[in-house]
């Protein structure tokens, strides 16, 4: 509506030091900002709009991010936030949370760099094969706040349908035709 507008948001951590100091004034607030790095996940929880969350037992789910797969089969990909230490024991807890929950992937987010065992338990969980795409994603990612930062994205089918959309058809002129009734 606005062509060529900009603004800048005051608040939001724009580095590493500042999503440190996000997570030590406040955790929710972190884990809902370290979603927003992740574009269409949605946090687990709390009502749309409000940054409050679910502060009880998630399971292990902070965020979900759907995607539709071959057949119209609905799936997703899970996503963890910790801004603490981290170690490979919360690895494989995201494995079993990916299996039980039947998810396709599972995400780790970390404010941390993740250490050597982490990285090898999330290359032992293997890949999923989406067969829309006929295409291999690692079951579990790893993924820094920093590289989220630096563009890093998440390795998994796009949210587009795999099958072919018919074209728009433009309308040459946005008049309205005339219905041809008579008044009188």
């Amino acid at each position: 509506m606005f062509p060529g507008i900009t603004f800048k948001v005051v608040g939001e951590p724009r580095d590493v030091a500042s999503a440190r100091q996000l997570a030590n004034e406040g955790r929710y607030q972190f884990q809902w900002w370290a979603l927003s790095l992740l574009p269409h996940a949605r946090p687990l929880g709390g009502q749309q709009g409000s940054r409050e969350g679910k502060k009880g037992s998630d399971k292990g789910i902070d965020g979900v991010i759907a995607f539709i797969e071959a057949g119209g089969i609905a799936k997703r990909v899970l996503v963890q936030v910790k801004s603490g230490h981290v170690k490979s024991g919360d690895i494989r807890d995201l494995v079993g949370t990916v299996q039980r929950e039947q998810a396709a992937i599972g995400v780790f987010i970390t404010l941390e760099k993740p250490s050597q065992d982490m990285k090898t338990e999330a290359a032992i969980a293997g890949y999923y094969h989406s067969e829309a795409w006929n295409k291999d994603y690692p079951r579990i990612q790893i993924l820094t706040i920093d590289e989220l930062l630096h563009g890093a994205e998440v390795k998994m089918p796009p949210q587009l349908s795999p099958f072919k959309k018919a074209q728009r058809v433009e309308q040459p002129d946005a008049l309205q035709g005339e219905l041809g009734l008579s008044i009188g």
